[in-house]
């Protein structure tokens, strides 16, 4: 198995709220008359390999239905460029894909793949089934216990998160256990040792291919920043972009260094072209507040467009997103509150913890952050920024 797959599972539950909202929907839905009706065309350049290999694999499942490997291959395409673009209707293909192997006694490829679509989608208790059903046939198999502890850290169950890693640790890879530990270390208290263990894995690993460094670096990033060594953690976002790799979870998390320091105009620069994508959306409108950019009111529109009809569908897995959205360009500071709070029970990740911390001060509610300021005392987190904001809160409970 490449070990592309493997990492994807480490970076996917993180990157869960930089993934794109379906545009909105008209009052009346269009049905098309028949299955054959073209409704878009995705972008795609002549000749590239992706979609060739996309069309390949599309002709070679409607020549035979049941082509087992046709169908997983086709559904983890599909997961990865929803990963690498942030457009979720690559789901939904994937999804279609794999329809004839539905059951609970699906085939190990099916039931993994299958994860990696529902986690995508927040149901991470249904995710974590069919990896336990995975695990009963091959449990020797690593990309099962990386997804799982990728989905148990987005939880915050960091102790089955670490018996994960153990897991895999006798399964998988070195890199593979290293990534996979150093993740829990990270968010647990131990950042320093994690940056140290990580660091030295990769420079003494050789040949690393470019989407498993991406996240390396990016990881090594994020620890730097909860050290607060600013400077160590932008030459190593800098280095991750230097690859030449599109990674929405990358970017996202570069956009908020830059605005945490004042540097909207860089954000401005880096995300111009990435407006199909809510969350990166939210971030280029963020910074074209700072800068006065005329295009902020569309912009804003656009967001707001597009969380009305995720509402309609009832479709609650952008919340942080969308709490962010009402707190810093909407000013509206309980509903923001709200959003927070109730995406706190769906995920317990730092970026969370940072805007309940967040909508609470401004909504003078220091109550409604006690599960965020219980997790930062219970984790051990370290991060500089974070723990100022539960000072705050602290101090206005007295």
């Amino acid at each position: 198995m490449a070990p592309i797959t493997r990492w994807l599972a480490q970076r996917a539950l993180a990157a869960a709220g930089a993934l794109l909202l379906a545009p909105a929907a008209p009052a009346r839905p269009y049905v098309p008359p028949n299955d054959a009706t073209v409704l878009e065309r995705l972008p795609g350049k002549p000749g590239d390999a992706i979609g060739r290999e996309l069309r390949e694999l599309r002709a070679r499942l409607a020549a035979q239905p049941d082509d087992l490997d046709a169908a997983v291959s086709l559904g983890r395409r599909y997961f990865r460029l929803a990963m690498a673009e942030g457009d979720p209707r690559y789901v939904g293909y994937a999804e279609a894909a794999l329809r004839p192997w539905s059951g609970k006694d699906a085939p190990h490829d099916v039931l993994v793949v299958r994860a990696l679509l529902k986690q995508y989608r927040h149901d991470f208790a249904g995710a974590l089934d069919d990896l336990a059903a995975a695990a009963k046939s091959d449990a020797t198999d690593p990309e099962v216990w990386s997804w799982r502890a990728a989905i148990l850290l987005v939880q915050a169950d960091y102790a089955g998160a670490a018996s994960a890693c153990e897991a895999l640790r006798e399964t998988g890879q070195p890199l593979d256990w290293v990534g996979c530990k150093t993740s829990v270390d990270g968010v647990t208290g131990r950042a320093g040792s994690a940056y140290a263990q990580l660091s030295e894995s990769l420079a003494r690993t050789r040949s690393v291919r470019a989407g498993p460094k991406l996240w390396m670096l990016t990881r090594l990033a994020e620890f730097s920043l909860v050290l607060d060594q600013p400077d160590r953690a932008e030459r190593h976002f800098k280095e991750a972009l230097a690859l030449g790799v599109n990674d929405q979870f990358l970017l996202a998390g570069y956009a908020d260094f830059l605005l945490d320091r004042g540097r909207a105009a860089d954000v401005v620069a880096l995300l111009g072209g990435w407006t199909r994508s809510d969350a990166l959306l939210l971030r280029l409108a963020l910074a074209e507040k700072a800068t006065r950019a005329p295009a902020l009111d569309e912009h804003v529109r656009a967001l707001q467009a597009r969380f009305d009809a995720a509402a309609r569908r009832g479709d609650k897995l952008h919340q942080q997103e969308e709490a962010r959205f009402h707190l810093h360009l909407l000013g509206d500071r309980a509903r923001a509150l709200a959003l927070a709070r109730e995406n706190w029970t769906l995920q317990r990740e730092p970026r969370d913890a940072r805007v309940l911390l967040e909508a609470a001060l401004a909504a003078n509610d220091p109550a409604a952050a006690r599960p965020a300021l219980e997790w930062l005392a219970r984790s051990g987190y370290e991060d500089p920024r974070l723990r100022r904001v539960a000072v705050q809160l602290e101090a206005a409970q007295r």
